[in-house]
């Protein structure tokens, strides 16, 4: 199905039915972000707004705009057994990784904890790597509660012990520091290697990230990621791959990539964000 020779490839299909398919150890990185579990339909619509006198959206100054919807992207959230429904891909992704391979699980509140002990299971609790933090601002705010605006990252490695996982914390961007005062000046400006807790925006409404995909994460955060663990040239999996951030930073980053989906709204996004030079499209049942 797939040769890994020039060829980039976007899968559409169920990464049940795919991931067995492909051959052990071939992946130095897989990066995941499966639905969260919310119980609920997921869902973006794209709509395109003109100032209309009688328009049904009041702007600003008492303006009035006619709206009308160009696209919808939606995908249930809801599962009876969340573990059950990750534990034989999590086996695959371990099966996948090359013996210097690192997986990273991105979560939510909802299922960290229940992941991270699955994952001490399938791993052995001695690959545990890291937890990180990615903490934003947006959103809707509790009254009777911290507000959640955190996600959850769970890194773990192939092959345990110091030395034996790649990990090149020299190609990571550095970011500034907090107190740049109290270190002086030759370091503040060079700036500090990201620690677990990695504060980044989401990707803006009117940016040029948008593709309108429902969980799209920011390219920063997956940037982070696939610097510091592939080398140029290896291979990155992601099965989970929604809109296509992983390929898009893969390729800038000259790095190899196949991104599964199941999601055919999901296939066509990725068409469009990286397009037919160098990428082969399959369909797999």
């Amino acid at each position: 199905m797939i040769d890994f020779g020039e060829t980039d490839y976007v899968v559409h299909g169920d990464n049940a039915v795919v991931l067995p398919r492909l051959p052990d150890a071939r992946f130095q990185l897989v990066y995941i972000d499966p639905p969260f579990n919310t119980g609920r339909s997921r869902e973006r619509r794209t709509l395109r707004t003109v100032q209309r006198a009688d328009g049904d959206r009041v702007g600003f100054g008492g303006r009035r705009y006619e709206t009308s919807e160009l696209s919808r992207i939606a995908y249930g959230d809801a599962f009876d057994d969340y573990l059950a429904f990750l534990a034989p891909r999590l086996e695959e992704a371990r099966r996948l990784l090359t013996d210097d391979g690192t997986l990273y699980l991105h979560l939510d509140y909802r299922e960290a904890h229940y992941c991270k002990v699955l994952l001490d299971s399938i791993f052995g609790r001695e690959c545990f790597l890291s937890e990180v933090i990615w903490a934003y601002d947006y959103g809707g705010r509790a009254r009777d509660r911290w507000p959640a605006k955190h996600d959850t990252i769970l890194v773990y490695v192939k092959t345990p012990g110091r030395g034996k996982h790649f990990f090149d914390r020299d190609a990571v961007g550095r970011i500034p520091y907090m107190a740049p005062g109290l270190v002086g000046a030759d370091k503040a400006a060079r700036g500090k290697l990201p620690t677990d807790v990695w504060w980044h925006t989401i990707v803006a409404t009117s940016g040029a990230e948008k593709t309108g995909y429902p969980t799209q994460k920011p390219e920063g955060v997956v940037r982070r990621i696939v610097e510091a663990s592939s080398a140029p040239g290896s291979w990155v999996l992601d099965f989970f791959a929604g809109s296509g951030t992983t390929g898009a930073v893969a390729r800038a980053l000259g790095r190899r990539f196949v991104l599964v989906d199941s999601n055919e709204a999901a296939i066509d996004v990725m068409r469009r964000r990286l397009g037919a030079a160098g990428t082969r499209y399959l369909t797999v049942t």
